[in-house]
């Protein structure tokens, strides 16, 4: 994932921005004693991205792939849009615990920019929809170019979205968090449609990282610079999700991704070990008996 990287990743200062002062009314809306759901997973699964992570007998990588991780993240389903039976394939190789968060398909969002598009977004959700119960949160990834221009687009396609279908709506132009005006309008129309607000950290794009959840699940993706300062930055999001898992937070869905995805699952193992020791929780840890034990 090339998005937001850059050259020198030491001269950037990773500091986590305080949360939006809205957050805790959101969570603590429906805050309560039970446990958040918690998905930790990569982008992709194929053998060429995430090398040295499959045992070498490995035949099928998305069996073994999801006996190691709970959640993949499916950036495959932006560049085409799958039959229905791949999905329903896809459903029968994975065990009853996993889930899948594909992204729409570019037609929708890049091409069409969501405008003419109930037609693809119909046929796109009729396929999905055989993931059956392992359907986690859709999100649409708008283009850097995508502007305030265009929020009336944004309003038609949120208010007109199935309410039974999780959605996560990524922004990149400045405009959408930095324009306070058009924030809250954003903000307020996520809310009332129970809309995820998609935080991506990545090192080149501070800007976006605007911490304001809009409902309680949390949809992270998380870039790594292939740099060692993305161990501490990992730390900080466990101390982040530890408070808003205190705050009520019903659910998190987070995604690690690097520059160079080889990484992914030693970051992703890295990660889970660290929610379990502060969550109390009990992730898998990937790969466990053979990924480098990490400190």
């Amino acid at each position: 994932m090339k998005f937001g990287s850059v050259p020198n990743p030491e001269l950037i200062d990773f500091t986590m921005p305080e949360d939006h002062k809205d957050t805790k009314r959101v969570l603590n809306a429906v805050k309560d004693d039970n446990i958040p759901e918690i998905y930790v997973g990569c982008a992709k699964w194929n053998r060429a991205d995430l090398k040295g992570f499959y045992p070498r007998e490995t035949k099928d990588e998305l069996g073994y792939y999801s006996s190691q991780f709970n959640a993949i993240e499916m950036n495959a389903t932006f560049y085409r849009i799958f039959p229905a039976e791949q999905f329903t394939s896809w459903y029968d190789k994975t065990p009853s615990n996993f889930k899948f968060f594909p992204k729409l398909n570019q037609e929708i969002s890049h091409w069409k920019r969501l405008q003419d598009a109930e037609a693809v977004v119909e046929n796109y959700l009729y396929n999905a929809s055989n993931l059956k119960e392992k359907l986690g949160t859709i999100f649409l990834q708008m283009h850097n170019n995508f502007s305030t221009k265009d929020f009336d687009r944004v309003i038609r396609f949120v208010e007109k979205w199935p309410s039974g279908i999780p959605l996560a709506v990524e922004f990149r132009h400045t405009d959408w968090y930095n324009d306070k005006e058009i924030a809250n309008d954003l903000y307020r129309l996520l809310e009332e449609n129970n809309v995820s607000n998609v935080i991506v950290d990545t090192a080149g794009r501070r800007d976006i990282m605007h911490m304001r959840l809009t409902n309680a699940t949390a949809f992270v993706r998380y870039v790594g610079a292939n740099h060692q300062s993305d161990y501490s930055r990992l730390d900080d999001w466990v101390e982040r999700l530890k408070s808003w898992q205190d705050q009520g937070i019903k659910e998190i869905d987070f995604f690690i991704h690097q520059n160079i995805e080889k990484e992914s699952p030693l970051l992703s193992a890295y990660f889970i070990r660290r929610l379990n020791e502060t969550l109390d929780c009990n992730l898998k840890i990937p790969n466990e008996s053979i990924q480098q034990k990490l400190l």
